[in-house]
């Protein structure tokens, strides 16, 4: 009994709380109707009138344009406040209401004021004329807060290609009378944001010293408040990044490749630290070199013989390049039109070699329809035409077209220039276009320089080097120092008849006044010349001087070698020629090459002077120990023989620091030790070898100061007439002998030069020096 009353309790239980949760919902479910039910009936509204408030510059349509609402059209709350963000985002107010008023809507609108004028403030390194052009913001413009903040942002930026990343901007107005403003640019500079420190990672075969020694980028050094390349541009990156592609390339590594470049803001924000993380690969060498073609006309051994590359060579891209080269100007020789040389290459792994085949086909028959030239003001078109290998109506060759648009960059004469090649007036048709941008070519120099030789001499130069246009060029040097006086009128045009044939001409003037000699010399000269390839890497000149000598001011107590030849003026003319040949940037070897140098002078095409005057230099050098010592080794010499008469002082040969250190000016060969001042009297003949090792010292190369060791050997001798003052003169070959040390220091004021020698032998009348500095800058 008593179990069943309690389960009828708790069922009752269970219906009262039941029946008071549904009349709980009921309840709460009629509130909210009656609440959300007025609610509804604003949500929704009709505008009979739109009326626009506040504009005086916009029409009142065109705001509601903007707005999109039609009058009568039944408006919600999201609708309005869409109608509002149209308005605004159109960016012509700086404030904008919608109320609704009844029937009506009522737009407020406050128009953005408009720019009386724009100054910049706080600007001294670039000036107002190379900021104003890059802002958006215009004078008797709307005033826009997003435009003048983008402004900022560039001024901002163009001070970062300065360097200085640190500088800010900010916009400031100055609200003025008729809803205008004054737009003011606030600049506060920073200094110069250099490269504290420029670092790789990934590099085995090179050190960053090295490598750092490639990239245009530089550390900041000593001096380096006058250096510019330290400071870190970002643009600048992506170039050393292809320079250092490039130099990895030449080298055999053809897996190189720059994984990341890494610049990092220090905490202070005055420097930067630049992280290049490459990874190297292995170096190859070139394998079997092989000519293969289909075309019957060609003989692949003759073309075989024409490829100077080797098996063993370390593989360069140039290398075959100019191998390309090399054989389409054999073929056009052999009167082939339209061969093209491809390059096929095999890789072979295990023996990190590469084995080319240079496969010759027929190219598609495709000609140069014409070459169009824009943006030349000043250069004449024949002078850009000059630097193509084809014209109009010749063979079109993509790869002498890539060649014409290097050595149109290398004039130096644009700053900017693209060749691009496009379809012509039909398929078989190729039009080219150039486009150039001028620069300026004219050069006015101020220099100074000083040795123990000549001491301290001042040098003024002007040079033209696209004169008129013409690309000719034009120079003016005057050179005075304690003792002598050197001018100089040089003209060169490179393109004589429009080949690859250098005409050049000089006229010179020069005066010396030597304490230590007892004579003194002017010189008149005028000498043109014909230069032009006859090799790959050969030159030859063809040159006629003739000059007017005059010997005065001697002493009595001079030698009497030199009172037998008498004061007077001897004129000296001559027909020459020299032979260069020359490989330090063109040969197999990146890390090595040679000069050679020979020429002759026949004196006695007229004039008073009979004589052969012969001078030879052999020269090479080579980057070892991963090129970081650099070997040079120089012989050379020279002979005056005379046809008749005996040589005078002034045609005789001296020895002066550059050709033999370790002694004075005019402190080697014969000497008059009878005279009272010991006359140097020079000879017809000198022989010098010198030998050179420069390397790092361990200080930081951001320094640029370098070591070096070098060993000179040689001697002057031979004289005509070795009558001296009391007796005669020894002139026989006594060999001298020099070791010493060297430190450069390459500055921005110019390379200085240290030298500390030791004479290992000499004769007792010679004058050493045990020390010796050169400096030479321009500015």
């Amino acid at each position: 009994m008593t179990t069943f009353l309690v389960d009828r309790g708790t069922a009752v239980l269970r219906v009262f709380l039941l029946t008071r949760a549904a009349l709980l919902v009921l309840f709460c479910v009629f509130s909210v109707a009656s609440v959300m039910a007025p609610l509804s009936a604003q949500a929704q509204q009709r505008f009979s009138t739109i009326e626009v408030i506040g504009n005086q510059r916009i029409e009142a349509a065109t705001i509601r344009t903007y707005a999109g609402i039609e009058r009568g059209e039944s408006v919600s709350e999201g609708e309005l406040n869409a109608a509002y963000q149209r308005i605004l985002g159109s960016g012509l107010f700086e404030t904008v209401d919608l109320t609704p008023q009844g029937s009506s809507l009522v737009i407020t609108v406050r128009e953005y004021p408009t720019i009386n004028q724009i100054s910049i403030e706080g600007n001294r390194r670039l000036k107002d004329e190379n900021l104003l052009p890059i802002i958006q913001s215009q004078p008797r413009r709307v005033y826009s807060p997003t435009i003048a903040e983008l402004d900022a942002d560039s001024i901002t930026a163009a001070y970062g290609q300065l360097g200085r990343y640190a500088t800010t901007v900010d916009p400031r107005i100055i609200r003025r009378d008729d809803n205008r403003v004054d737009l003011i640019f606030e600049v506060s500079e920073s200094r110069v944001i250099e490269i504290d420190r420029l670092s790789f990672v990934g590099n085995r075969a090179y050190s960053d010293r090295r490598l750092r020694r490639v990239l245009e980028t530089k550390q900041a050094g000593l001096l380096r408040g006058l250096v510019k390349s330290d400071t870190f541009i970002a643009d600048r990156i992506e170039f050393d990044k292809q320079v250092l592609r490039d130099f990895y390339l030449s080298r055999g590594y053809i897996d190189f490749e720059t994984l990341s470049v890494n610049s990092e803001l220090a905490r202070g924000r005055d420097a930067f630290f630049v992280t290049f993380t490459v990874r190297e690969g292995q170096p190859f060498e070139f394998g079997e070199i092989t000519v293969t073609s289909d075309l019957e006309e060609v003989d692949p051994d003759e073309y075989f013989e024409a490829i100077r590359i080797r098996p063993g060579v370390t593989y360069s891209p140039t290398l075959v390049e100019n191998t390309i080269a090399r054989l389409e100007r054999l073929a056009l020789r052999n009167s082939l039109n339209f061969v093209r040389v491809e390059p096929r290459i095999t890789r072979n792994d295990r023996e990190l070699t590469l084995d080319v085949e240079f496969n010759l086909s027929r190219g598609p028959r495709i000609f140069v329809e014409r070459i169009d030239i824009e943006g030349n003001s000043t250069t004449l078109d024949r002078v850009i035409r000059n630097q193509f290998r084809i014209v109009e109506g010749d063979p079109f060759n993509p790869r002498e077209i890539r060649e014409s648009a290097s050595r149109i960059r290398a004039l130096g004469f644009f700053k900017n220039s693209e060749v691009e090649a496009r379809e012509g007036t039909s398929e078989d048709q190729v039009i080219v276009d150039v486009n150039v941008e001028e620069a300026p070519t004219g050069t006015l120099s101020f220099g100074a320089s000083f040795s123990s030789d000549i001491g301290v001499a001042v040098a003024v130069g002007f040079s033209e080097r696209n004169f008129l246009g013409r690309g000719q060029r034009l120079s003016f040097n005057v050179n005075t120092a304690s003792d002598s006086a050197q001018a100089n009128i040089g003209f060169v045009e490179p393109a004589l008849l429009g080949r690859d044939l250098r005409f050049g001409l000089n006229l010179g003037y020069s005066t010396t006044d030597n304490e230590n000699a007892r004579y003194n010399t002017k010189t008149i000269s005028f000498s043109p010349s014909l230069n032009f390839p006859v090799s790959e890497n050969g030159r030859v000149t063809l040159r006629y001087g003739i000059s007017s000598e005059e010997l005065f001011g001697l002493d009595p107590a001079a030698s009497s070698a030199i009172l037998l030849a008498e004061a007077g003026t001897e004129v000296t003319s001559f027909v020459g020629y020299s032979y260069s040949y020359d490989t330090r940037r063109t040969g197999l070897n990146p890390n090595a090459g040679i000069i050679f140098q020979f020429g002759q002078n026949f004196a006695g095409l007229g004039g008073d002077a009979k004589y052969i005057q012969t001078t030879a230099l052999l020269g090479a050098e080579a980057d070892v120990l991963r090129e970081e010592v650099t070997l040079r080794a120089t012989l050379e010499g020279g002979a005056l023989n005379m046809i008749s008469g005996n040589s005078r002082i002034t045609d005789r040969f001296f020895l002066s620091s550059r050709r033999m250190r370790g002694f004075d000016a005019n402190g080697v060969g014969p000497r008059d030790l009878t005279a009272t001042n010991q006359d140097a009297l020079g000879g017809n003949f000198f022989a010098v070898a010198r030998f050179e090792a420069e390397f790092p010292l361990g200080i930081p190369e951001e320094y640029g100061i370098t070591g070096g060791v070098f060993f000179d050997v040689g001697s002057l001798w031979g004289l005509d007439n070795t009558a001296g003052t009391l007796g005669p003169v020894d002139d026989s070959a006594n060999l001298r002998a020099v070791v010493g040390f060297s430190v450069f220091w390459d500055t921005v004021l110019g390379p200085l030069r240290f030298n500390f020698s030791n004479a290992l032998k000499s004769e007792t009348y010679d004058e050493e020096r045990s020390f010796d500095l050169t400096v030479s800058t321009s500015f």
